[in-house]
């Protein structure tokens, strides 16, 4: 029961912290060290899916070396490819199952089970969390269910973190597209919107009865 509270808890300060970010890498940073430290693991990881390459790129980490890291570009249909297309994936043993890419470097790196779990965003993979533990561990439905929440609610930030940053960007283009004469502060006028076809508006000082 002390568990399942403290998850409870993890889960609602990992929610605070990433509603008031709008950075893509502090939403990433704060998903893996929340994960990580909820979970008493020796590390996590965040990746998201190159469209173009269809391999999985590194975007915040907790707890791997970077020789790790770096050991080779990850393809999204190799390594534990059935994460992103049928939800969680459990590895108990990283040294005698073929879903690993790198079975070597993961024993090297200290790695003995990792739990992945992917990132939806509008219903498509984006992405996936990774937990890696130094123990050969079982992962209960408890931890799949707590990842599962952290990943699908830093799946929304990052996608609003995208579309605030597409909106900021069209934003500051606007900007440099307009007139320099047009910038600064000018003063409102009763005939301002006015539409064109309206024609300018006449206004007569005699009596109007005749």
């Amino acid at each position: 029961m002390e568990k399942h509270l403290l998850n409870y808890e993890t889960l609602l300060q990992i929610t605070q912290r990433i509603s008031m970010s709008r950075e893509f890498n502090d939403i990433a940073l704060l998903s893996v060290t929340g994960v990580r430290d909820a979970l008493k693991t020796k590390g996590c990881a965040l990746f998201l899916v190159n469209p173009k390459t269809q391999e999985l790129e590194i975007a915040a980490s907790a707890g791997l070396s970077d020789t790790y890291l770096n050991k080779g570009p990850i393809s999204a249909l190799r390594s534990i490819a059935d994460s992103l297309k049928d939800g969680p994936v459990a590895i108990y043993d990283v040294s005698d199952d073929p879903r690993i890419q790198y079975p070597a470097e993961a024993a090297k790196e200290g790695i003995a089970s990792i739990l992945a779990v992917p990132i939806m965003a509008r219903g498509n993979p984006i992405g996936a969390i990774r937990i890696y533990t130094a123990q050969h561990f079982e992962f209960t439905l408890e931890d799949v269910n707590f990842v599962q929440a952290v990943a699908q609610i830093a799946g929304m930030a990052i996608e609003m973190s995208r579309l605030y940053k597409g909106l900021k960007s069209s934003i500051e283009i606007l900007k440099a597209a307009r007139d320099p004469r047009e910038v600064g502060a000018k003063r409102w006028t009763p005939h301002e919107g006015v539409p064109i076809s309206t024609g300018k508006l006449h206004y007569s000082t005699s009596d109007s009865t005749g």
